[in-house]
């Protein structure tokens, strides 16, 4: 779902990198206005990463596959983001922005026509690897072209914009895709329609967009090595937020994958545009929280990410037992704000503690708490669901996930 790989180089970027390379070709957009083609570019993808999250339960009536099947379809996007991670995360570098991010277009745009075309649910498989694929490109490709298109050269400003396309995007997806299923015919294709209408002229302004890398790599050139680790040195300071990471995205997952179901089973709302409309939520205020805190250092980020994360689990797990639609929305709001900093401040941690010559390897393995978080924790809230039931099932995963933030917290605490 997210990919914060790039913004290792809002700090540091990358000097070979000039937003003057295109300068003498005067038909191209350049500076501001290419930058927020590019931001688009982010935010436009990013709805397909949580456009199916309101009709995973038509999915589940319609191809009558279990909760288990349903965390698993979800989680297999990890698949194809962690995969991009490893062996292209580092092609724009490579071969320049503008290629990956058209390549990465193209590729959510299969993804989107596989969900359409769905027939069963198997399709759903190889249409949520292909968004993951596409999503995990435009997000490293993209975010490094809007550091290095900011007019002024502001990292600060670059980071808003980069990770609040992100959010937004991602709660635009199921807001849209909410509405178009509760009040529009085709419930299960129309949002994808509606996601290929947005996407192409994105594509016609991302194709006009001026490159920054003004020595580009043939592809026989293109090195794919994946590169992890963490320095002995810094290993205590990752702990705080590679762990505060995973619980944010477990908690991310959950609502993105879980929280229509929790909708329809404990409080008896099948209205698809409310699923959408509370996961929307968690994004748009999260977007809010990003943008309304530039001037928050990473540690007081962090510390009120990881305590606000507490009740806001609590929260959750009273208002399914109690079936409270206020208590949900409550929890929900104090989610947003909690897992909108806990993104932002735990990659600007891990960039400030990362070591120049290491970073890339640094943020890789922070990726990887992220990726497992949005996945494991997920698929087994399906596992216990199926033995214990789901409301055992969603108390015990806000325990755990709960027990991370606070170990986190102490952590991060005890280095100030």
């Amino acid at each position: 779902m997210f990919n914060p790989q790039r913004l290792t180089q809002v700090l540091q970027p990358d000097k070979s990198t000039v937003p003057q390379a295109a300068a003498g070709n005067h038909s191209r957009l350049q500076g501001r206005a290419a930058m927020w083609v590019a931001a688009s570019a982010i935010c436009v993808s990013y709805i397909l990463s949580t456009l199916p999250t309101p009709p995973y339960v038509i999915y589940r009536q319609t191809f009558q596959f279990s909760q288990i099947m349903l965390t698993v379809i979800y989680a297999v996007y990890v698949v194809g983001t962690v995969t991009t991670m490893f062996f292209l995360g580092r092609l724009s570098d490579q071969i320049g922005r503008r290629p990956v991010v058209l390549l990465s277009l193209g590729i959510a745009a299969a993804g989107g026509v596989i969900f359409i075309c769905a027939q069963n649910i198997w399709w759903l498989f190889p249409a949520r690897i292909f968004s993951g694929l596409g999503i995990a490109l435009v997000s490293g490709a993209a975010t490094a072209w809007v550091v290095e298109l900011e007019p002024q050269s502001d990292n600060a400003t670059a980071t808003q914009v980069a990770i609040g396309a992100n959010f937004l995007g991602l709660g635009l997806g199921p807001l849209l895709a909410g509405l178009l299923g509760e009040y529009a015919p085709w419930p299960l294709r129309l949002s994808y329609v509606a996601f290929l209408f947005l996407l192409v002229p994105v594509a016609a302004l991302v194709s006009r967009a001026e490159e920054t890398l003004d020595k580009a790599k043939s592809l026989g050139e293109v090195l794919m090595r994946p590169r992890l680790g963490v320095p002995r040195d810094v290993r205590t300071q990752f702990v705080s937020p590679a762990v505060g990471a995973f619980a944010v995205f477990a908690v991310l997952g959950f609502y993105t994958a879980l929280a229509p179901s929790l909708l329809v089973e404990a409080l008896h709302n099948k209205n698809h545009a409310v699923a959408g409309t509370i996961v929307a939520e968690v994004f748009f205020i999260g977007t809010l929280a990003i943008g309304l805190t530039p001037r928050l250092t990473s540690h007081r980020g962090l510390v009120v990410a990881l305590i606000l994360l507490l009740p806001s689990l609590a929260l959750l797990v009273v208002a399914e037992l109690a079936r409270s639609m206020g208590l949900l929305l409550i929890g929900t709001a104090i989610t947003g704000v909690a897992t909108g900093l806990g993104y932002r401040c735990s990659v600007q941690k891990v960039n400030e503690i990362a070591p120049a010559e290491q970073r890339a390897e640094i943020v890789s393995s922070y990726l990887i708490a992220c990726y497992c978080g949005i996945s494991l924790p997920v698929i087994g809230v399906g596992l216990v669901s199926k033995a214990m039931g789901a409301a055992a099932a969603d108390t015990i995963f806000a325990a755990i996930i709960a027990t991370m933030a606070a170990g986190a917290l102490i952590v991060e605490v005890k280095s100030w």
